[in-house]
């Protein structure tokens, strides 16, 4: 009745396929089915090569577990194969020699978990991989893998002391400053390492499609906590007294295990980093487990520019369709007015009795003034959630004052973020003051907002606001004086920064200052929007280019990913490249920034404008030029297409030595 998980006659040693992972898959179903484990090897080939399309399995040092649920598999079996040469698994190291494939009934979840954690965590083990390399018979190999997923039962515990500890229990948080990409893969990253360490893991994404909040049992369960986010934590008292890793999201798409492992680490280390319960103590300087001030200050401006986000776009595509309906002379109108919508409605007083234009220059007046009052949120929703990542609530009411006060002053962008760090820490500060009992009720909604505004507005009126606003002006007179090489030059720059970090805090930061410089009256910063835009929609199309024309030099995954790519950047999504720059960044990464360079210095030679923020191609009619807009698009594009290609057929990786991957230390 209870088979045994592996046989000798599922163990192929020193083989040579000749093909791709598919054919090695094909191998070992094959060996499944001639012992008996598989009714269909087709069928379970398929089901393998489905789960390999979804994420790659190959692991760091060689190794490979592919694994699926079948039905044409009745007990859990594990097939192996030692190849010679390997085979590429999409391992970030190249290809694997060792390949465990994993098969359970297709209602054995369970035991397919069990099999696939207790395996992967035998492969942390040098030694269990050593052996591995060096069995010389399929009986030794038997034997090696029955050890690490059927140990023999060790004795009863006599006293409760001995009895099993309970499973590592982990809960997250994954978030970055737009949530759409960085945050779900994050978490999909670190669920997976969770898996293969045997850890208990519920993560919770504050992403752009909103978030589940977790349970306040499974937090009050949980030994220790991971924040992988590049803005601030939504309601971190909640994990108040729990150990805690923090860095940034990349770090746990990059190195997911490591995370896992170091947060099994804390939750068994009484001196390990914790989250404190209040404002000050969150944003203190941490310890070996938490962030350094350089970090924490990264996360607290993108904390800002992410929430600023969705004022921008909201505002400025509306301002773009009030455009396309009305004509760009909506902006002012034939009074000289500045509220194109009040004037419209003083000469027409309802729909009855439109102006000259018609209907449509009235929806067009609607839609510009609706799109230009969501607009002017832009510096004091900056500021707010600037102040809210420092000292989260009670900091929100003062970086709105100050973000409207640098508004009023003529402080821009610039005095939103010195404003919004300066009410941020005047509400910190307030905050750690020690009062009476009877007064902590009152502290975050009249003393702390009150005080912090108080500060804030008088630093703003009295000492920043004015040396702030001339710093502005002539930013922006600097910029708008620009000619020749010089503009050429400035697009160089930020095609750069739009290509480093694909959505990053480089990548925002070039967003934001064109967004919040955006100005429909000032043709220097219509360039520098359109810039920012194309070079950052030239990294997944040139990604999507270059897997559709050489497909031999991508992986599977990669290829779909590829397809899905075109769409991501005719939207302006920069985050389409991740999963190609995560897999091998020091190919893709220089590559795309050499097409975005390219586009940015062209855009700027043809004196393109753009009157939208976001919407990539689909925004064309607010784009001035649009034919040379298209121009430099494509041209980025092939560039950046040409150099990966190049980049991975000649500048091959160094091959890395077959050391067992550290998912987790136990």
């Amino acid at each position: 009745m209870n088979q045994p998980i592996i046989t000798t006659e599922l163990v192929l040693l020193d083989v040579n396929v000749d093909g791709d992972k598919e054919a090695v898959i094909g191998r070992l179903a094959g060996a499944l089915a001639s012992a008996g484990r598989s009714s269909d090897a087709a069928g379970l080939i398929g089901a393998a090569m489905t789960r390999e399309g979804q994420s790659a399995t190959g692991l760091p040092g060689g190794i490979a577990i592919p694994h699926c649920r079948s039905p044409y598999v009745d007990a859990p079996t594990i097939g192996f194969a030692r190849l010679a040469p390997g085979v590429d698994f999409g391992a970030p190291d190249g290809p694997a020699d060792l390949v465990f494939l994993i098969a359970a009934p297709e209602s054995g979840g369970a035991e397919h978990m069990k099999l696939l954690s207790s395996l992967a965590r035998a492969l942390v083990r040098k030694e269990f991989v050593a052996s591995l390399r060096d069995a010389s018979s399929a009986d030794e190999v038997v034997e090696l893998v029955e050890g690490v997923v059927n140990p023999a039962p060790a004795a009863a515990p006599t006293t409760p002391a001995e009895a099993p500890a309970k499973a590592t229990s982990i809960v997250a948080i994954t978030a970055c400053p737009t949530g759409i990409a960085h945050t779900y893969m994050a978490a999909d990253s670190l669920k997976l390492a969770a898996e293969r360490a045997g850890v208990t893991f519920t993560v919770e994404t504050q992403g752009s499609s909103g978030s589940t909040p977790l349970a306040a049992q499974t937090i009050a369960d949980a030994d220790a906590v991971i924040f992988a986010t590049d803005v601030g934590v939504k309601d971190k008292q909640r994990f108040a007294g729990k150990p805690v890793i923090e860095s940034g999201v990349k770090r746990a798409i990059n190195e997911p295990d490591k995370m896992i492992a170091e947060a099994v680490s804390a939750a068994k280390d009484p001196a390990a980093a914790r989250v404190t319960g209040d404002a000050a103590a969150a944003a203190a300087p941490s310890s070996a487990g938490g962030l350094g001030w350089g970090t924490r200050l990264r996360q607290i401006l993108l904390t800002g520019v992410s929430y600023m986000i969705p004022f921008v776009a909201a505002g400025g595509l509306l301002i773009a369709l009030g455009f396309l309906l009305a004509g760009y002379d909506i902006g002012n109108s034939p009074e000289g007015q500045t509220d194109p919508l009040g004037y419209i409605i003083a000469t027409s007083n309802s729909l009855t009795n439109l102006p000259d234009g018609g209907l449509l220059q009235y929806l067009g007046a609607v839609l510009f003034t609706i799109g230009k009052l969501a607009f002017s949120f832009l510096v004091p929703a900056l500021a707010g959630y600037i102040a809210f990542a420092i000292a989260d609530r009670p900091g929100i009411a003062p970086g709105f004052t100050a973000g409207a006060v640098a508004v009023f002053v003529g402080a821009g962008f610039i005095g939103g973020i010195v404003g919004g760090l300066v009410a941020g820490f005047a509400a910190l500060w307030i905050a750690s003051i020690k009062v009476p009992q009877w007064a902590r009720g009152l502290m975050p909604v009249v003393v702390i907002p009150l005080c912090a505004s108080l500060i804030v507005g008088l630093a703003m009126f009295l000492l920043l606001g004015r040396p702030l606003a001339s710093l502005t002006t002539a930013l922006t007179n600097w910029l708008g004086g620009m000619s020749g090489s010089s503009v050429i030059l400035l697009g160089i720059i930020l095609g750069l920064m739009m290509c480093f970090d694909l959505g990053g805090p480089v990548n925002k930061a070039a967003y934001a200052f064109a967004a919040a410089g955006l100005n429909v009256s000032d043709p220097a910063s219509l360039r520098i929007m359109a810039a920012v835009m194309a070079a950052g929609m030239v990294p997944p199309l040139a990604m999507a280019l270059a897997s559709a024309v050489r497909p031999g030099l991508f992986t599977e995954p990669e290829r779909e990913n590829g397809r899905a790519a075109w769409l991501l950047g005719a939207s302006f999504i920069s985050e389409g490249a991740i999963p190609f720059a995560a897999a091998d960044p020091l190919r893709v990464i220089p590559s795309m920034m050499c097409g975005g360079a390219v586009t940015g210095a062209l855009i700027m030679a043809f004196d393109v404008t753009l009157k939208a923020p976001h919407g990539g191609i689909f925004v064309f009619f607010a784009i001035g030029n649009l034919l040379w807009f298209l121009v430099a698009l494509v041209a980025g594009t092939v560039v950046g297409a040409v150099a990966v290609v190049a980049a991975k057929q000649f500048a091959k990786p160094a091959v890395s030595t077959r050391d067992a991957p550290e998912l987790v230390t136990t």
